[in-house]
């Protein structure tokens, strides 16, 4: 019963400081917080959508004599006198006034200053001789193009639509350029006959009388995404890392706990401990529970919180107790075996500061690397080299929902890791005491 009182004792008096209450229950659920609030959008996003893009758009085409487009099959049937005008009402169709809100400016510096004050994202400058070149067999019929360089979705948006559109021009031009090679003379009189006979079969043109030059489609999966889908790929993100922070700060705890033979030491409590009836090894015994017990209250309460908090699912019961115990004896016996290490509690920083810290992080490689089968791969073999990583594995594997006997598997080996450490540190502070 003498072991029980000095565990007790001492963890009351650990869960007394307000630090130590932040650090074992406060920052893993922060962290966790933090990551929950950077995905949280996830959650709440039932479909994808575009923010429509401004167009300030300055046409100058005065049309060309040589070359009129019948426009009767382009989509919306569209009438245009200009191939200027005809661009501006493909742009300013019912097909794209979801994507796309035009604005027609008759000065071409004002529609790039327009995008300069970032009252449009993109303007569109179409020269005088747009339709004559276009007209022209030989000539070249171009587009200006101004864009705020800071976006990329809403200009690229636009730029694939002229292009789309104007690829399927260029084939007019095409057409005609041949058809009228085919002549001895050039007729100008076949023009007509070439486009509207070019139009017809277009796969530019659809026979869809609903048919767009934009198809919008979700990303791959977004289609039909409820929102406990997107609740479940949130949790998919939180779930790992809300376990990896737990199982960080445990070993933290460990160490800090068991820190506290150093301390006492120092402050000269320890050695008039000694000097009582009681036998060193009942004290030394109980202080060691101590350590276990506190990693005990913190994990449990950290699996609790994380449920209730952020709706967290550890996988079956079996397993995730399996787990816990394993991660309580790991983290509690790596605590009293670097402590046995430790001459005073000033040595302390530099194992918080550096072991606990790169052990850590390799342990928790197996988190970040989800997702790429290299990276996986690798943390395989690297984050097994510590503690830590079996801890990880196995609670991801509870996570997963594997087998109880692949998550035995694991423990087992975690477990020997804790005889491991526990029998080395034990035995050094015996030494240094008794």
């Amino acid at each position: 019963m003498k072991i029980l009182d000095i565990a007790l004792k001492d963890v009351v008096r650990n869960f007394r400081s307000a630090f130590g209450l932040v650090f074992m229950f406060g920052v893993p659920l922060l962290v966790t917080g933090m990551f929950y609030f950077m995905f949280g959008n996830i959650a709440q996003q039932g479909e994808f959508s575009l923010p429509r893009v401004k167009v300030a758009i300055a046409n100058l085409d005065r049309g060309g004599p040589k070359f009129q487009v019948s426009t009767k099959h382009i989509p919306g049937s569209l009438h245009a006198d200009t191939m200027g005008e005809l661009v501006v009402g493909v742009l300013s169709s019912e097909d794209l006034a979801e994507l796309l809100e035009i604005y027609l400016i008759p000065d071409p510096a004002a529609a790039r200053a327009a995008v300069d004050s970032r009252q449009a994202q993109v303007a569109i400058i179409i020269p005088e001789d747009f339709s004559e070149q276009f007209a022209d067999l030989y000539g070249q019929a171009s587009i200006q193009f101004y864009q705020d360089p800071t976006l990329t979705i809403g200009p690229g948006i636009v730029k694939s639509i002229l292009s789309q559109f104007m690829d399927g021009m260029s084939g007019v031009k095409i057409a005609v350029d041949v058809a009228m090679g085919d002549g001895e003379t050039a007729d100008f009189s076949r023009v007509g006959l070439v486009v509207q006979e070019y139009l017809d079969s277009s796969q530019v043109q659809s026979e869809d009388p609903e048919a767009s030059l934009l198809e919008i489609r979700a990303p791959q999966g977004g289609q039909g995404k409820t929102e406990q889908d997107s609740r479940n790929a949130l949790l998919g993100i939180l779930t790992p890392i809300m376990g990896g922070m737990m199982i960080f700060y445990a070993f933290y705890t460990g160490t800090a706990s068991a820190e506290s033979i150093l301390r006492e030491e120092e402050e000269h409590t320890l050695p008039r401990l000694f000097t009582t009836p009681t036998p060193q090894a009942v004290i030394l015994s109980g202080k060691f529970l101590a350590v276990f017990l506190i990693v005990v209250v913190q994990v449990v309460m950290l699996l609790i919180a994380a449920h209730l908090i952020f709706g967290v699912q550890w996988g079956d019961i079996p397993s995730v107790a399996m787990v816990a115990f394993g991660i309580v004896c790991a983290a509690s016996s790596f605590g009293i075996f670097v402590n046995s290490f430790l001459k005073n509690t000033r040595q302390g920083g530099i194992v918080f500061g550096g072991v606990l810290t790169m052990t850590g992080m390799i342990g928790m490689i197996g988190i970040f690397a989800m997702g790429s089968a290299t990276a996986q791969k690798l943390s395989d073999t690297v984050s097994l080299l510590v503690p830590q990583g079996w801890a990880v594995r196995g609670l991801l594997q509870a996570i997963n929902h594997q087998s109880p006997i692949n998550v035995l598997l694991t423990m087992l080996i975690l477990f020997g890791w804790s005889a491991v450490f526990f029998t080395v540190g034990v035995w050094r502070f015996n030494r240094r005491y008794i």
